[in-house]
């Protein structure tokens, strides 16, 4: 069975110097080669000495510090908001990472090109019809819906601006997927919502405080998760794939 299936990585790999993070909330990692760890082995094992071990080695391994933002990775509802569902019925506490459904997390995959967009723009939700209607997909409940932004060739590219590139999705937007039944989303660049720099100077002009992070308190009406960072998109098809 597993012959004939094609698997992609649509994760981004952990590194120091990464351009998927600005610098204070980048990464640390550090690298233990095999002869750095005889040491921590002598200790569990005492009574041994470094010529005990084959070469003088033991393991190599890494110690790495990092945010749960740090590269490809789910968000759940309570990193938007404490409460969610209030447009279900009652607003309850927002469920936590290891709280959300694995039944949202291996469903049929949906991907939107919105590459041509450009970085800052912020998706609506006649943007999300018109392209479903371009790819002839009619959303069911549980798509996992990816965006393919122009972030995810920036990031490909190690381009350094890449926190700031892409479109975003909005909370028209975003409304228009849940109320669909979706609760799985995805992006390609550092965040669902527009980037920040972005943002920053649209609220500026109109003193308009609800658009920050407009597509994730979305969620504040419809709990839901997305993935950010996603990696390689590009390799994937409109429909007719799933994502784990």
């Amino acid at each position: 069975l597993f012959r004939s299936r094609r698997l992609i990585d649509l994760s981004i790999y952990l590194e120091n110097d990464v351009v998927s993070d600005p610098p204070p909330l980048a990464p640390k990692i550090v690298y233990q080669k095999h002869a750095d760890t005889i040491g921590e082995f002598t200790q569990l094992i005492p009574g041994t000495k470094p010529e005990d071990y084959p070469d003088g080695e033991a393991a190599a391994v890494e110690w790495v510090t990092l945010t749960t933002h740090n590269g490809t990775h789910l968000d759940a509802p309570w990193h938007f908001h404490s409460t969610q569902d209030a447009k279900l019925g009652e607003a309850r506490r927002s469920i936590t990472i290891d709280e959300v459904p694995l039944e949202w997390c291996l469903q049929p995959g949906v991907k939107l090109d919105f590459r041509h967009f450009p970085d800052g723009y912020v998706a609506t939700a006649a943007d999300v019809e018109a392209e479903l209607k371009r790819i002839g997909h009619e959303l069911r409940p549980l798509d996992i819906v990816v965006v393919n932004t122009s972030a995810g060739m920036a990031l490909a590219n190690r381009d350094p601006g890449y926190v700031g590139k892409g479109a975003g999705m909005g909370y028209e937007a975003t409304m228009y997927l849940l109320e669909r039944g979706v609760r799985v989303t995805g992006t390609d660049a550092w965040s669902w919502d527009a980037p920040f720099s972005h943002t920053a100077r649209k609220v500026e002009e109109t003193k308009n405080p609800k658009l920050i992070w407009e597509g994730h308190r979305a969620g504040v009406d419809i709990g839901y998760c997305h993935i950010e960072k996603m990696h390689n998109l590009e390799a994937i098809p409109a429909t007719g794939f799933m994502i784990s």
